[in-house]
């Protein structure tokens, strides 16, 4: 899961940003709404945790910019305008979900997964397919009632295979999915992890589709 942070308090920036990768996220992070606006053009996002007093206006500028655009990413507010009047003007202009300042960290990250998972049209919190097992919430797999020990970034790529199985997933997609712009990438980065996870849960079921990508492999093919 990548996730784009706008918050403009260095102190509650730095902390988002090492308590979202512990839990599994790759994270960027922008101060302003000129920049968030850039991120989001420029690049593809699970979510945005989106604060609403930014230096250069209101986050809710920014979040009808974006819902203007067609941008559907789904956003979840952040802020100490904690009043209801807040929170309907903040849904309203198109948020998926509002968190008041303070905040548990653990909250935050579920309403995240939550708010990525109801993008993605999945009501259950776990990811099957093929007789494996992901559970975001725990960062945990498992086959046939078995661990399976992955890598955050092992996870995280199987989580991307996983949740559009038919789908081919570009080399150039997952690297974005798994990497944030300050992570250096080997040219061969995904082709390594795709390795450890044929390794781990079996070689036939992550199929390469050459020249295009990979994708999760048909139990009936």
């Amino acid at each position: 899961m990548r996730i784009l942070v706008v918050e403009d308090d260095p102190i509650l920036l730095d902390g988002l940003k090492a308590g979202l990768s512990l839990v599994g996220a790759t994270v960027d992070a922008v101060t302003s709404c000129a920049d968030g606006l850039t991120a989001l053009a420029t690049a593809s996002f699970d979510a945005v945790v989106l604060d609403l007093m930014l230096p250069d206006g209101s986050g809710l500028d920014l979040l009808s910019n974006i819902r203007a655009a067609g941008n559907t990413t789904p956003v979840l507010l952040l802020t100490a305008l904690d009043e209801v009047a807040d929170r309907i003007k903040g849904l309203d202009a198109g948020a998926d979900d509002y968190l008041g300042k303070p905040f548990d960290l653990d909250e935050l990250a579920a309403r995240v997964r939550a708010i990525v998972r109801r993008k993605a049209g999945r009501a259950a919190p776990h990811l099957a397919y093929n007789g494996i097992t992901l559970d975001p919430a725990t960062l945990t797999a498992s086959a046939a009632g078995k661990t399976i020990s992955l890598s955050r970034r092992e996870f995280a790529l199987l989580s991307a295979l996983m949740e559009r199985p038919g789908t081919i997933r570009s080399k150039s997609d997952l690297e974005e999915r798994l990497y944030g712009w300050q992570d250096e990438v080997e040219s061969n980065a995904v082709e390594v992890h795709i390795h450890n996870l044929r390794n781990k849960i079996g070689r036939d079921l992550i199929e390469t589709v050459r020249g295009i990508g990979y994708r999760m492999r048909d139990a009936r093919s």
